[in-house]
């Protein structure tokens, strides 16, 4: 379980302390509940109080950016004081940003049809990230600062470069047009590991040694791309050996569309963790120290303390303080999935394009908006009961929705209570 954060009287940050140390503050009243997620304390009588040092570590990702927080003690060492995965929202913002652009160019294209061509007199600012990737960038910066906030964070660690686009193209690439270095295949072997779920594309078998394997064998001429190569385990590659796909797999259709089909996936997921590494740094640097880390020293510290692969375990492995850190029995990390902010969308469009309403025009009612944290005790019906979640819609007549675990649930506003105001994120244990 994560450490609960501490702050004093004065909103100064403490050091965090253990969940029982935390009921007894809140149990003898020294202390109350200052947020629930992450869970903060207050303390009612202490004004400062002495702290150590405190490393926040980072593992970007495509999807799941892993983030922890490190305390360094004289006796203890390095130990992990919080944990958390970070879930992105890249691919909705490309699909949203998707939609709107056929959708400017078919309004475009009906009302003004003879209209000059604009592909020229458009300029980006030095550093411009895609919104998608730049995304990615900014819900780290948030939590970061989040977390700067209510913990005593001296200094930060990230993974800076985690695959080598061009050693995975052609691995083969040497000389004077690319100097290979040690990571070259530690580079491809990573990136299949992520893209294939470390699992055996041909039995689904995970937690065994997997082989590189390719799915046009070598002697019928195959390559050595990244688009060629998969994983299989020991007795898979020894049955397929130098045969065909189609003749390993032919009493297997499903698997071998599949393979075939995955064997394709673009390099995007790579391309986005390439094309932020550096603006991240450059970010948290306004911050606090940083120290770059590369995935090779990364999985090697995680390999030799064995740990299991997880987002924010690789974070607490980062660079050179992640050596020797140490987890807590029994640690859970903290769930957040970036979840926005709305919409500027003022017009709501069915799947053809046409007008089909007009958004809500309500930001706030009743001291509610959408995406806070709310508890809802419904007193009958098929929902009756307590239910914990986030506010999905409102409405000015009073009847809110909530996204709960029991699905979607439509409330009047007097059996909500807020919680807690939303921030974009949505948090879970």
């Amino acid at each position: 379980m994560n450490s609960v954060f501490v702050l004093s009287s004065t909103k100064k940050p403490l050091m965090p302390c253990r969940p029982a140390r935390a009921r007894q503050l809140l149990t003898a009243g020294k202390a109350a509940v200052y947020r629930q997620q992450p869970f903060t304390i207050i303390l009612k009588d202490r004004a400062d109080g002495d702290v150590q040092a405190v490393e926040i570590k980072i593992d970007p990702g495509s999807k799941t950016t892993g983030i922890v927080l490190v305390g360094h003690f004289e006796q203890q060492g390095a130990v992990v004081l919080f944990g958390a995965n970070l879930t992105h929202r890249g691919q909705a913002i490309q699909s949203n940003l998707a939609s709107r652009r056929s959708l400017r160019r078919g309004r475009r294209g009906r009302k003004t049809r003879y209209r000059q061509a604009r592909f020229l007199n458009r300029t980006r600012p030095k550093g411009w990230l895609p919104p998608s990737v730049d995304s990615r960038v900014r819900n780290v910066e948030s939590i970061a600062a989040k977390l700067a906030a209510r913990c005593p964070i001296t200094l930060a660690a990230v993974e800076r470069v985690k695959f080598d686009m061009q050693a995975m193209t052609n691995p083969e690439i040497s000389g004077v047009e690319y100097q290979q270095g040690e990571l070259a295949g530690y580079e491809v072997r990573e990136y299949l590991l992520e893209k294939w779920n470390r699992t055996c594309a041909y039995c689904g078998a995970d937690g065994v040694p997997l082989q590189v394997e390719h799915i046009k064998p070598r002697a019928l001429g195959g390559s050595d791309r990244v688009s060629n190569l998969t994983l299989a385990c020991q007795p898979c590659n020894q049955r397929k050996g130098a045969r065909p796909i189609e003749d390993f797999l032919k009493g297997k259709p499903d698997t071998l569309k599949r393979v075939l089909a995955h064997a394709k996936a673009p390099l995007k997921d790579a391309a986005a963790v390439n094309a932020a590494r550096w603006t991240l740094g450059n970010r948290l640097k306004v911050r606090w120290p940083v120290a770059f880390g590369s995935g090779g020293r990364t999985k090697f510290n995680r390999t030799r303390q064995g740990y299991a692969k997880d987002h924010w375990i690789d974070a607490a492995c980062v660079g050179e303080s992640g050596e020797r850190v140490t987890l807590r029995d029994g640690f859970k990390p903290l769930i957040i999935t970036a979840k926005g902010r709305g919409t500027h969308q003022v017009v709501r469009t069915d799947k053809h394009g046409f007008p089909r309403g007009k958004a809500g025009r309500i930001k706030r009612a009743f001291g509610f908006s959408t995406g806070d944290r709310v508890k809802l005790v419904q007193p009958a019906g098929k929902y009756a009961g307590v239910h914990v979640g986030r506010l999905a819609g409102i409405r000015a007549t009073g009847q809110f929705d909530i996204a709960a675990q029991a699905g979607k649930i439509t409330a009047h506003r007097r059996n909500f209570t807020l919680i807690q105001r939303g921030d974009g994120y949505e948090y879970a244990a």
